[in-house]
């Protein structure tokens, strides 16, 4: 385990010395030499253990920082279910922790052995795909009605020119149509449908047919009564399985699903969306997008969030793409996730009363520690959401829609 600060013990007695002097909550400063460690190294990004600011950690059972160190991503999201710290401002923690990368001081063997599995095998075969529908997506519609908007986008929402949820979620909605240059009698195919709000604007709106591929049971369910009477068929299949349609069509999209698809998948998944397209017509991808390339994500989400999931990079949806698609524009708006995701939050509390008896305690630290975990990530700027317009090369030009 590297804690970025070498042999020179003295740095961590130094950080440790001044949270004993500037404490000023009611709990003892831990004085153990792992809570030492930690201690230290969250000094780096101005978190205090037992501090008085918003951001700073309250440990509530000091078996918190022998935990952190043995285990990790998977340490810290536990312990947090399990009520052993808090911190008032989850998500501001969270932006500080990921600034300064501080998760890489503490490499345990489960991390090595996630990105190793990753390398080894395919964790997003047809087979497994549906362990991160029924763990996450399935998990209860309740859940999305009480966090989401009307249309129960589970994506970002795109903020220019809105002042809440439900306007920048329909904001999100007519961009990804102007982009696509949507018109009346359009055959739309859909990758990954979601709660069917995209296939449902498209069609209302925009007066196009499509057909849209969802693994999860719950969502299509909810999405075909949605869309009853619109010119909208659900296929409640992998998405790999629209090869079999006989049709090609004049626009594909993908919404949220390639956290989902995997390294090893993507230019397969890019091959798909090709064959399925008419000449002239346009792809468009969106997704989260990583810094840098990986094999697998973060333990704790892994576990308990998105099994299986993991975040693409420039370089690998860049070399899944050579010689099969033309990037038309390339649009970042990953700084809108921090206020979708505190929207979310914010609806998800007031409707927590609801829920909590379905649910539960652990639950609710379990989601909390998700997405304000995840809004921190992106206020730090290490996640990006990225939509991508691709065309085979034969659009004469393409002129790019914010």
């Amino acid at each position: 385990m590297s804690t970025g600060f070498g042999s020179d013990w003295k740095a961590f007695d130094a950080a440790f010395v001044r949270q004993r002097t500037d404490r000023s909550s009611n709990r003892p400063t831990p004085t153990s030499p792992e809570a030492k460690k930690l201690a230290a190294i969250l000094a780096v990004a101005d978190i205090r253990v037992n501090g008085n600011r918003a951001w700073d950690l309250q440990v509530h059972d000091e078996r918190f920082f022998e935990r952190v160190l043995a285990e990790g991503s998977i340490g810290v999201g536990e312990s947090y279910m399990d009520g052993w710290w808090d911190v008032e401002a989850l998500d501001e923690f969270f932006t500080r922790v990921h600034r300064l990368e501080l998760h890489r001081q503490v490499m345990t063997p489960e991390v090595l052995w996630l990105a190793l599995k990753g390398r080894i095998f395919n964790r997003q075969t047809r087979s497994r795909s549906r362990a991160v529908a029924e763990e996450h997506y399935d998990l209860g519609n309740d859940v999305y009605q009480a966090m989401l908007d009307r249309r129960m986008q589970y994506t970002c929402a795109y903020w220019p020119g809105a002042s809440t949820l439900e306007q920048a979620q329909e904001n999100k909605l007519n961009l990804i149509c102007r982009k696509l240059g949507l018109r009346p009698g359009m055959k739309v195919l859909e990758l990954g449908g979601g709660f069917g709000g995209l296939a449902q604007f498209a069609a209302a709106e925009y007066g196009c047919e499509v057909v849209s591929y969802n693994i999860s049971r719950e969502q299509v369910a909810y999405a075909r009564q949605l869309c009853l009477g619109l010119p909208v068929r659900f296929e409640e299949k992998d998405y790999r399985e629209a090869a079999g349609e006989k049709d090609q069509f004049d626009r594909v999209v993908s919404i949220g699903l390639c956290e989902h698809v995997g390294y090893k998948n993507y230019r397969r998944f890019l091959e798909l969306a090709h064959q399925r397209l008419k000449s002239g017509g346009l792809f468009l991808l969106h997704t989260i997008g990583g810094n840098e390339s990986a094999t697998s994500t973060d333990p704790w989400i892994d576990k308990y969030i998105f099994p299986g999931g993991m975040l693409p990079s420039i370089a690998q949806l860049g070399k899944a793409m050579e010689r099969l698609w033309v990037v038309e524009d390339w649009h970042n708006f990953g700084p809108d996730y921090d206020p979708t995701l505190m929207a979310w939050w914010n609806n998800f509390e007031r409707g927590w009363a609801d829920l909590r008896q379905k649910y539960g305690g652990r639950f609710y630290r379990m989601w909390k520690f998700y997405v304000l975990g995840s809004a921190g990530g992106f206020r730090a700027r290490t996640m990006q959401l990225w939509q991508l317009v691709l065309s085979k090369g034969d659009v004469p030009a393409y002129a790019c829609v914010r």
